[in-house]
């Protein structure tokens, strides 16, 4: 499940950075928005910046994640210095790369979702660019310049149709994934706790969901706040992408 990152990264200064001895980007997808409130209190207690990427996926309201009914909630992330992508609008899953650059793609919500369509990079380009837009609706600011594919599914097409776009892609680190959409049955929380405190090192990117519907025992209320706290006391400090040695370039070339 984990999509393995091609840049290494390297530690970076943060206004914490007197006492880092090493850097960890938590990043968050959305999802099922169960834990959304939970996780943004947590990174607001520890003054942890993180990024979010954003899909308008439903949510345990009964309304949708990138629905006006969320504007508050972005808005707040927002002004208190979090960094936010693209996950496509409809949670759209790569099926896999056709000719001439186009794509088989299936969309999770939306008007077509459960069908498989063929697009072409400007189609994709354009739904990465649906988020921002309605990020922008939500909160008067634009996304910054990164996505990710769900499932962290990448093909080759699907690759340079993000780039061309202005979007880099950003998975995560193989110690990163926090195991959140596993069954709580065979991978506990204690156990999936344990690895990520085990083998995180500097420059790892951490990636979690706002919420799973298929996991029983919910990972968040439970590994959050001890993850950050076993985090902090091995000196390590978090950083959005935007201060990410790989990235921190790409919002000075903003689309």
């Amino acid at each position: 499940m984990a999509a393995m990152l091609t840049v290494p990264a390297t530690t970076v200064a943060t206004t914490m950075a007197g006492s880092c001895k090493g850097t960890v980007y938590l990043t968050f997808d959305t999802g099922s928005q169960s834990q959304a409130e939970l996780i943004a209190a947590t990174l607001r207690r520890h003054q942890a910046k993180a990024t979010f990427f954003l899909a308008n996926e439903k949510t345990v309201r009964g309304d949708y994640s990138l629905d006006m009914s969320w504007s508050s909630y972005w808005k707040k992330l927002a002004e208190e210095g979090h960094a936010f992508g693209s996950h496509t609008f409809d949670h759209v899953y790569v099926v896999g790369d056709l000719p001439e650059g186009r794509i088989a793609v299936k969309p999770q919500f939306g008007a077509q979702a459960g069908q498989t369509l063929h697009w072409t990079a400007q189609e994709y380009c354009q739904e990465l660019r649906r988020v921002d837009q309605r990020f922008f609706a939500l909160t008067g600011k634009k996304l910054d310049p990164y996505w990710r594919a769900p499932g962290g599914k990448l093909t080759p097409n699907l690759l340079k149709a993000g780039q061309a776009c202005g979007y880099q892609h950003v998975g995560w680190s193989p110690a990163g994934f926090s195991g959140d959409e596993l069954s709580s049955e065979k991978f506990s929380n204690p156990l999936l706790l344990r690895n990520l405190l085990d083998k995180l090192r500097d420059g790892d990117i951490f990636m979690a969901h706002l919420g799973i519907w298929s996991r029983k025992q919910a990972w968040a209320p439970e590994n959050l706040e001890p993850l950050l706290i076993g985090l902090e006391q091995k000196s390590f400090c978090f950083a959005t992408l935007r201060e990410h040695p790989a990235y921190h370039n790409l919002n000075q070339q903003k689309k």
